[in-house]
């Protein structure tokens, strides 16, 4: 399947209807205390950069955001593939998009939060596939054990 990856605004209904989705994917994996998401109004603020991927039919079908955090510091957010189109690459084109831009806005780390548990394999090969790796505790992020965290180097090129 043949996706195209393109900065978007999250206030569209096939977009916000990704967003529900996730949400309803996440909700019975961890208490809802421990699941740390951004409504689309928070993610068409000025420190979100959205990402919609859209099969060949214009149709929705992933989306994922680059929220930056002043200084070089990006967070990966709101990672998402509809289940008809997971091992399709979806993921992995959204990741790539948002590192490129991250490394265009000259950020040097990219770090993300998701959970812990059985439902999050795919995500956590998702990221260490795209040279994410473990680490501790990110932001503002408590330690719960209901997280797993993952960071990335971003090699800034010199000009």
């Amino acid at each position: 399947m043949s996706v195209t990856v393109a900065i978007e605004t999250p206030l569209q209904d096939d977009v916000r209807e990704l967003v529900a989705l996730l949400n309803a994917h996440l909700l019975p994996l961890s208490p809802v205390e421990f699941q740390f998401k951004m409504t689309v109004e928070q993610m068409a603020g000025s420190d979100t950069i959205v990402f919609v991927a859209r099969d060949e039919d214009r149709k929705a079908v992933g989306c994922g955001a680059l929220k930056l955090h002043g200084g070089t510091l990006g967070e990966v957010k709101r990672m998402y593939t509809l289940p008809a189109v997971r091992g399709q690459k979806v993921g992995t084109a959204l990741l790539d998009a948002i590192t490129e831009l991250a490394k265009q806005k000259k950020l040097d780390r990219l770090v993300l939060e998701t959970g812990m548990g059985d439902g999050f394999g795919d995500a956590w090969r998702l990221y260490e596939r795209s040279g994410f790796t473990r680490c501790g505790a990110v932001l503002d992020y408590p330690d719960s054990g209901f997280s797993a965290f993952y960071e990335k180097r971003l090699a800034v090129a010199a000009h």
